[in-house]
């Protein structure tokens, strides 16, 4: 028997087993490592047939939810942020002056915009993790692994907010992010401005002085606009 048919209202049978598979994960208190019911006792559970269980397990794999082996059976697992990067990722080989000015746009809305809330956060600790990354960054090896400790410093900023789903868009966006760091970017301005602007940037936190850190994170998130001077203006008259 197959019964993958729609049921009107409810969506495919596959859609409710997956729904119905979710809501167990959740009811049972499962989490990442836990193995879900087998096949058949699926199949019973939900009164359906072993293709639809088969077909809702294919679709939470695609998911990043579950880990089908044979002989294993479904493991619950957590790769969903991972399915957003890959989808993410496909085309950021090069960057336009238009994403530019779309990705700092928005890290200044949140990395300015979450001043206060890292203000209040922020500890001695925290400020010497970050001055660690700092010189990290100065002693990579290459401008792609300078650039990662870059994304971290920003990363461990932004994590004093306590918001998860900034940093899951920060995670998403992070081929981006990482493509905007290396644009332009040598040792030389790595080991000066970058490594400068953020020791001001942590100055001014330490200071608690609110319009310094405005002003020190805008002008470092947009130092790399330098690198497009030769481009067009971006079609909504950005400069």
């Amino acid at each position: 028997m197959d019964d993958t048919f729609d049921i009107p209202g409810q969506g495919s049978a596959v859609d409710q087993v997956v729904a119905q598979i979710r809501e167990l994960i959740d009811t049972d208190g499962l989490t990442v490592g836990d193995k879900l019911p087998t096949e058949r006792e699926l199949c019973d559970r939900f009164a359906t047939s072993r293709n639809t269980v088969r077909e809702a397990m294919r679709m939470l794999k695609a998911y990043g939810i579950v880990d089908v082996r044979p002989k294993v059976g479904a493991t619950i697992i957590d790769e969903r942020m991972n399915r957003a990067l890959d989808i993410f990722s496909f085309n950021v080989a090069e960057i336009s002056r238009r994403t530019f000015d779309d990705i700092q746009g928005f890290r200044e809305l949140i990395e300015i915009g979450t001043a206060l809330a890292i203000f209040d956060a922020v500890t001695p600790e925290v400020l010497a993790k970050l001055r660690e990354i700092n010189r990290q960054m100065v002693q990579a090896r290459s401008v792609v692994e300078a650039s990662e400790f870059d994304y971290q410093f920003h990363i461990e900023l932004i994590s004093l907010t306590g918001n998860r789903s900034i940093l899951d868009v920060y995670g998403i966006m992070k081929p981006v992010i990482l493509r905007i760091m290396q644009r332009g970017k040598t040792r030389r301005i790595i080991e000066g401005e970058t490594y400068r602007e953020h020791e001001g940037i942590l100055h001014a936190i330490e200071e608690a002085d609110h319009l310094a850190y405005q002003y020190l994170m805008r002008t470092h998130l947009r130092r790399g606009l330098a690198t497009f001077t030769e481009e067009a203006p971006a079609p909504d008259g950005k400069t």
